[in-house]
């Protein structure tokens, strides 16, 4: 299946990253591959995130995992399992005061290779959300 990946290391507490992370309305703030994102990241809610890559679609998401300040889940799909994407951030501390930002992107269900085909390559946008986040967040440490 089709995935993409990226992770850095960030010199801020895993709360100053989380505080980013799950702050909506400031994402276009800090975040160059968002436009803008509707509703509240908390747990069981649904957003809709805006994305640079593709100016004009919106991308309905539900929060469906909520560990703060662990991890998080995004998850969308099409009913009966038929597509599914699903969007994780994790925050791993490590023993030189440094954080761990891991976020992957899944996509599964039977309809998958026909709609990935569709999907460009995500690899430096993810790069570059991991880029603005570690900047944000070691500014704001």
């Amino acid at each position: 299946m089709k995935s993409f990946a990226t992770r850095t290391m960030i010199a801020a507490t895993p709360a100053v990253i989380w505080d980013i992370l799950t702050d909506a309305p400031h994402y276009p703030d800090w975040n160059t591959t968002v436009s803008g994102i509707d509703g509240a990241i908390a747990p069981g809610q649904t957003i809709t995130v805006h994305a640079t890559i593709s100016p004009g679609r919106a991308f309905p998401l539900r929060i469906v995992a909520f560990d703060a300040p662990v991890r998080m889940l995004w998850s969308s799909g099409m009913p009966l399992g038929l597509f599914r994407g699903e969007r994780s951030f994790e925050l791993r501390p490590t023993d030189g005061g440094r954080v761990e930002f891991a976020m992957r992107e899944d996509y599964s269900g039977v309809m998958a290779p026909l709609i990935t085909k569709s999907i460009p390559d995500l690899q430096p946008a993810f790069d570059e959300f991991a880029a603005c986040l570690k900047a944000r967040a070691e500014r704001n440490a």
